[in-house]
């Protein structure tokens, strides 16, 4: 079985230390084998159900444990105070929730290119090459991870992007990727539950005809004329939650790693 352990690094955005949660996959204390990486946002979610905000996490280690691929996984905590992770989790200006969002987004990815990064191809043995480099996240994450692959494609070649909202954030992330260099071997994970949706008329399909796959479907036409493979799935009855989120793990990780899809 693989292990989990904690590495406490200092978020110089906030003047904090964010805890890592980092998969070792099985094997890996007793061999000299590099492994590809995959980094993901809200990090406690992913592995303890006891660790997680709603008390049920993406149940990420059980599935690894099993999964033919072995890979590390570095989930990044974010800050629970408050409003601050809209703040970390957002690289535009806006208002949400009732709070001006402080989009301190693109400073989290220097962080976690420049600190991050270099601490885990420094301390493990891995691949640190964008070929074997992915990033995932869902809601605010999702966000980052889709941000992400097209600001920093030089760094990141996969992404599982989970109830991004793309609704809401459409026109911003389009703008990004008219002016990105995308290389042709990316790939994007784009996902949506059938009850985070939006309203969708009597007797309309919420597959295609919801205000998230109005927003989705085009989105990822313009990341194919990018030359960007993407794979859409709608989750019948799936919701804004870890738990659909953790339905999805074999979905994705399929996809971006082995080139399979469901």
């Amino acid at each position: 079985m693989g292990r989990v352990f904690k590495h406490d690094l200092w978020y110089e955005p906030a003047g904090q230390y964010r805890t890592l949660h980092v998969y070792l996959p099985n094997g890996y204390d007793d061999s000299e084998e590099r492994y590809p990486v995959m980094y993901f946002f809200d990090g406690h979610n992913l592995f303890f159900d006891q660790e997680a905000t709603f008390g049920k996490s993406w149940g990420l280690k059980d599935f690894l444990d099993g999964w033919e691929k072995q890979i590390i996984v570095v989930g990044m905590e974010c800050s629970h105070e408050g409003n601050a992770r809209l703040d970390e989790y957002c690289p535009y200006a806006c208002h949400m929730f009732g709070h001006d969002i402080t989009p301190l987004g693109e400073q989290t990815f220097q962080w976690l290119i420049q600190d991050v990064k270099d601490w885990v191809d420094t301390e493990l043995r891995t691949w640190p090459h964008r070929e074997a480099t992915g990033i995932g996240g869902s809601s605010m994450g999702g966000l980052m991870s889709l941000y992400g692959t097209i600001v920093h494609n030089d760094v990141f070649s996969k992404a599982a992007c989970l109830s991004t909202g793309l609704r809401v954030w459409k026109n911003r992330l389009s703008k990004e990727l008219r002016s990105a260099h995308m290389y042709p071997d990316t790939r994007i994970y784009l996902s949506w539950g059938e009850l985070e949706a939006g309203h969708t008329r009597k007797g309309a399909d919420p597959q295609t005809e919801s205000p998230e796959a109005r927003a989705t479907i085009p989105f990822a036409l313009q990341l194919g004329e990018a030359h960007v493979d993407t794979y859409l799935y709608f989750q019948p009855a799936g919701a804004h939650n870890e738990e659909s989120w953790g339905w999805q793990n074999g979905r994705y990780l399929d996809y971006l790693w082995l080139d399979r899809r469901w």
